[in-house]
Formats: C-alpha cells, structure tokens, sequence
C-alpha cells in the first residue's frame, strides 16, 4: 500500500483545537501544577511511582510506570516545550488522522519510548536513573508530521523556516549525536529516540489502522490473582497429603 502523503497550509494559531492534543494537554499541564503546588510532599511520592526507572518497574513491579511517566513533569521549561510541540504538531495529525486513531498513536509512541528507556537500563545496569516527561510521544508525533506533512514549511529552533522533512531528520540526528556521545547528559534522548523509531515505523508501515488496543490492566490483574490462587489452593493440598486436582 503507497504511504498517503498530505499536504497542510493552515495554522494552529487560527485553527481549531481537536479534543485529542487538548485533553492531552490539560492532563499534563494538570498534573505539573499539582506537583508544583504540593512542593516536595506530592513531588516526591510522585517521583518514586510515576517516574519510570529499572528498579520501579522491574524490582518492585511497578509496570504501570511505562504509562505514567509521560504525564510527569516538575520543570516549569520542560512542560512547555513539550506541550508547544504536542500543540503544534499534534493538532494538524489530529485532524487528518481522527482523534481516537492520534490519541491511540500518542499513547503508543510513550510506551515504545518507555520500553526503550527500560530496556537500554538493564544493559547499563543503571536501576535508579528515572525517566520522566512526554518528549519520547512527542518525538513520535514530530517525525510522524515530518512524514506525513513533508513539504510544510515550519520554523526550525523557532527561528529558520524549513520544510517539515528536513527540520525532523536534523532533531532526530542531534538526539542520535548527543545518546552515541553520552547516556548521561541529563536528557533521555533514549526516549526521544525509541519515540521517534515508533513514529516513523507506525507511519511509514501504515501500522495505524490502529486496530490495536490497548491492554486491559484490570483483566490482567484479574488473571494474575486468579493464578495465584491455584498455585496457593495447589500448595495447600500437598501439605494435607493429598495431590490435589489440576486446575485449568
């Protein structure tokens, strides 16, 4: 199947503001200024089960980190930047793809960025590093407007007009420059890194029919506890002598 090509003339300035980026939004400006108000009493429970690290999410099993990192911000700088660049490049995607198909491609360029963070971790045995903030979604988003809207002319660093396709490959070649450089540099260009490889693919592959949903935590817990169970109930019957039946 040819990869669909658009063409975008309009502004986010004047145009509308589709529910998907401004949900998005409000949910991530929401949580910063609770974080911001509540000081180091919110921040740091915040910090310790939002932010994904290796140790939450491996050691103590707290896997729902690779979701709710991506809402996580404590810089003032930080949240803005990333939610001009969810604004600006989101709102166009939004209304070309739909708003289920955009929120669904958002989520997903956020969890493979997680992974990727998880993953690159583990191999450097770093546990305690914690990962926070939306730019991995966001880099997915840029290099899926860089893609889908090559030839739209946009300012690069907010000061030189460039066409999309070119503006995305230079970000995404600092960010490759800066990880082969160095892991700690403060910034998880891993992330922006695994973000942007998923964009690229999901557009490129025209993986987006989104047929894909996303994992039903509560069925998973359900199924989970329905297992320890069995193990529990299994234990049980070989202390009272007796084998006990095979539970399926």
């Amino acid at each position: 199947m040819p990869r669909a090509r658009y063409s975008y003339g309009g502004s986010t300035l004047t145009g509308s503001f589709p529910p998907g980026v401004k949900w998005l939004i409000a949910i991530n400006v929401g949580v910063f200024l609770l974080c911001f108000l509540g000081g180091p009493m919110v921040q740091q429970p915040a910090a310790a089960y939002l932010a994904l690290s290796a140790a939450g999410a491996i050691r103590y099993f707290l896997i729902t980190q690779v979701f709710t990192y991506m809402f996580l911000h404590f810089g003032t700088m930080h949240v803005l930047f990333n939610m001009l660049g969810l604004w600006f490049f989101g709102v166009p995607i939004e209304l070309t793809w739909g708003t289920r198909r955009f929120v669904r491609f958002y989520l997903y360029c956020g969890l493979a960025a997680g992974i990727c963070v998880l993953i690159v971790n583990l191999l450097t045995s770093d546990w305690a590093t914690p990962t926070l903030g939306a730019s991995g979604a966001i880099f997915g988003v840029l290099v899926a407007f860089g893609v889908l809207f090559p030839d739209t002319i946009i300012l690069m660093f907010f000061l030189f007009p460039m066409k999309a396709k070119y503006a995305v490959m230079i970000y995404v070649a600092i960010e490759l420059l800066v990880t082969l450089q160095s892991l700690h540099t403060g910034v998880s260009t891993v992330a922006h890194l695994g973000g942007a490889a998923f964009g690229y693919l999901f557009v490129k592959k025209q993986l987006p029919t989104l047929n894909l949903r996303l994992p039903d935590i509560g069925v998973a817990y359900r199924q989970w506890k329905l297992q320890r169970a069995k193990k529990k109930f299994q234990v049980y019957m070989k202390k009272h002598g007796g084998q006990g039946p095979r539970i399926n």
